[in-house]
């Protein structure tokens, strides 16, 4: 067995480096210097600083704040010093265990993997569950005002208010047989040929003028709005926008800082342009939207005749229709839609049947005049 290794020692500020032999015995290291001196370390008072990765130089030190060291290039070494003495090995690494450290560091990283996955898709999922019955109404309008102020500055919104005002009646109808409602609602139109529609926390529903024009009647644009109301009035809004919430925002939600959440401002807007909520959900929306819609008079067939004209003009739903999302599926969700439908009773009304619903749906296309 080999006890004598060629190394190096270093010492005093800034450290000289001198060739050394190291001999390994059972109380300690004995040190001979090539200027003739020696030295003792006894194996209690020495510390290993490097040497525990392949390849990586055997670093040992010993000493206060001004310390010796001594470098052996061979990590053999370590194999001889536990050998040699084995009741000091604690205080030395053991190369052989390199690939259960190896290991360690592997499963470890993948634990780190699956807490971080669980916590994305259960834990602020499971958080956002929790925080949102707790935000008091006036701080969701206060934020919502906040990110409208960016998503449909007044710059933006159609110079005629002509369909404004017709989607805040069909609010006011589809809304009407409902009791102790927390919101006041406000439809805005912005001249933007996108086909899309955002329900914003605190009761702001944002139509683009594609989508509006893009409706064949005025019942179809009340399914869209019957649609949104239900995202507003059951919090989804909300609970989509916590879920996306950076840490500052949060901790200002959960601290009951209303200037700091309603600070969000373009964030909230750029969330809330890419938002897609879950298939429960839209499917909550769809099948409380098409109940607002029987409870008003009308029928809910326009919600599923505009389905129906996305679907045949190869819309791509997730993309042309954001506010439609990914889930459930298109011909899925039409068909449940119908089934819904079929139980509806009353008598139902045309809507603003004394106007022409195609000139009404282009009066957004003039250009924004600056206020």
């Amino acid at each position: 067995m080999k006890t004598e290794w060629g190394g190096y020692y270093l010492a005093g500020r800034p450290a000289g480096r001198k060739p050394v032999t190291v001999r390994i015995m059972r109380l300690g290291l004995h040190i001979d210097v090539m200027n003739g001196e020696s030295l003792w370390w006894p194996h209690e008072e020495i510390r290993q600083t490097q040497g525990f990765y392949p390849g990586e130089q055997v670093r040992l030190e010993r000493g206060g704040e001004i310390s010796e060291a001594v470098l052996i290039t061979d990590d053999s070494f370590l194999i001889n010093l536990q050998q040699i003495a084995p009741q000091w090995a604690k205080r030395y690494h053991s190369p052989p265990l390199r690939a259960r450290r190896v290991a360690r560091t592997v499963y470890a990283a993948a634990g780190a993997v699956g807490i971080v996955a669980a916590l994305y898709f259960w834990g602020i999922p499971a958080l956002a569950t929790l925080l949102v019955p707790y935000v008091p109404i006036s701080w969701e309008e206060r934020l919502g005002e906040s990110v409208v102020q960016y998503l449909a500055p007044k710059a933006a919104r159609c110079s005629d208010s002509t369909v404004a005002q017709i989607a805040r009646g069909l609010v006011a109808q589809l809304t009407a047989a409902e009791n102790n409602l927390p919101y006041k609602f406000h439809v805005l139109v912005i001249d933007n040929p996108t086909i899309n529609a955002m329900a914003v926390p605190g009761g702001t529903i944002v139509l683009f003028r594609g989508l509006v024009e893009k409706t064949a009647s005025p019942e179809e644009l009340a399914g869209v709005l019957a649609h949104e109301l239900q995202h507003i009035l059951r919090r989804h809004s909300m609970h989509a926008l916590i879920q996306h919430l950076s840490t500052s925002y949060l901790l200002a939600l959960v601290a009951g800082d209303a200037n700091g959440v309603a600070s969000l401002g373009s964030d909230g807007a750029k969330l809330l342009g890419g938002l897609r909520y879950s298939r429960l959900y839209e499917e909550e929306a769809d099948a409380k939207g098409v109940e607002m819609l029987m409870a008003a008079g009308v029928k809910p067939d326009g919600m599923i005749s505009f389905f129906e004209t996305m679907a045949k003009e190869g819309h791509d739903l997730p993309e042309a229709l954001q506010f439609l999302a990914t889930h459930p599926a298109t011909e899925n969700r039409i068909h449940k839609l119908k089934s819904l439908s079929q139980k509806r009773a009353g008598a139902t009304t045309k809507l603003i049947p004394a106007h022409n619903w195609e000139e009404i749906k282009k009066k957004c296309s003039a250009p924004t005049a600056t206020k």
